[in-house]
């Protein structure tokens, strides 16, 4: 394809993996800004201080391995702990690329979704997209790592934050794919028809929630934060089977600016009954 209909201000530090359309897309930027925000969160990012710059978004197609599991014995899958974990930070790295581009500060109301089309089971799509913003007074906003921070909060979740005197400093997330083992015939039958803890279960699933929260919690460390905030633990079990389970731990780390803050006041409503 002929690079004639790109911009001639198309940036000639744009890396390697984008595709020169989104070059071409970015660039176009310049003059208009694309959001993923309703118009209620359009609003109070403008009060919180930022512009909104554009929509960005990356993109890794990503082939899973194969790892043997025994049926009677509950471990992790390292295998494919490791590949969604990869495969999502190839997305995530992709759109921060795109945010650097526009001079982003952060990127606000991202979304990590996973796709599977008719390529088979092993394979699937993994997308990060979020809008880029600057801070409107000029000061930097990035994280320690002189990177755009990232962020899933909501618009009214990120201006109530800024408020508290903290600010994101990156989306972080631990996982663990975990295989569950199958119950024996005698452990079935001994159970029928009685109130009684499941331990084999219990233990699978309890260590495999704590391993995606220890890591989520390690990222956070490397990012010299302060908490995380709008932690949720997700649960797939993707194309695997039902005693294949992924385990998501994912949440906005943030920072304290050390600043004076002034808290938001609770509105007072008054009743106008009798």
């Amino acid at each position: 394809m002929s690079d004639t209909n790109l911009p001639a201000d198309l940036p000639s530090n744009l890396p390697a993996d984008l595709p020169r359309d989104a070059g071409k897309r970015l660039a176009e930027l310049k003059n208009l800004f694309t959001s993923d925000l309703s118009v209620n969160e359009f609003l109070l990012i403008k009060q919180a201080g930022f512009h909104p710059l554009g929509l960005v978004m990356g993109s890794s197609i990503y082939h899973t391995g194969i790892q043997t599991r025994k049926w009677s014995k509950s471990q992790e899958l390292t295998k494919l702990t490791e590949a969604m974990y990869n495969a999502r930070e190839l997305a995530m790295t992709r759109m921060e690329e795109e945010a650097e581009q526009l001079d982003a500060d952060g990127i606000v109301g991202v979304r990590l979704d996973v796709n599977y089309y008719e390529w088979g089971n092993d394979a699937a799509e993994f997308i990060a997209v979020g809008t880029a913003v600057k801070a409107e007074n000029g000061v930097s906003h990035r994280n320690k790592h002189g990177k755009p921070f990232t962020s899933d909060l909501s618009g009214q979740d990120f201006w109530t934050l800024m408020q508290t005197g903290y600010v994101p400093q990156g989306l972080v997330m631990g996982t663990c794919v975990y295989h569950i083992a199958h119950r024996g015939l005698v452990q079935t039958l001994g159970s029928v028809g009685q109130n009684v803890e499941l331990p084999n279960f219990t233990q699978a699933l309890y260590e495999a929630r704590e391993l995606a929260m220890t890591r989520m919690q390690e990222e956070a460390e490397r990012l010299g934060s302060t908490g995380i905030v709008g932690v949720r633990l997700e649960e797939k079990s993707h194309q695997w089977g039902s005693h294949t389970i992924e385990f998501l731990s994912i949440g906005t780390a943030v920072g304290d600016t050390g600043g004076a803050v002034t808290l938001p006041q609770p509105i007072t409503v008054i009743s106008l009954d009798n």
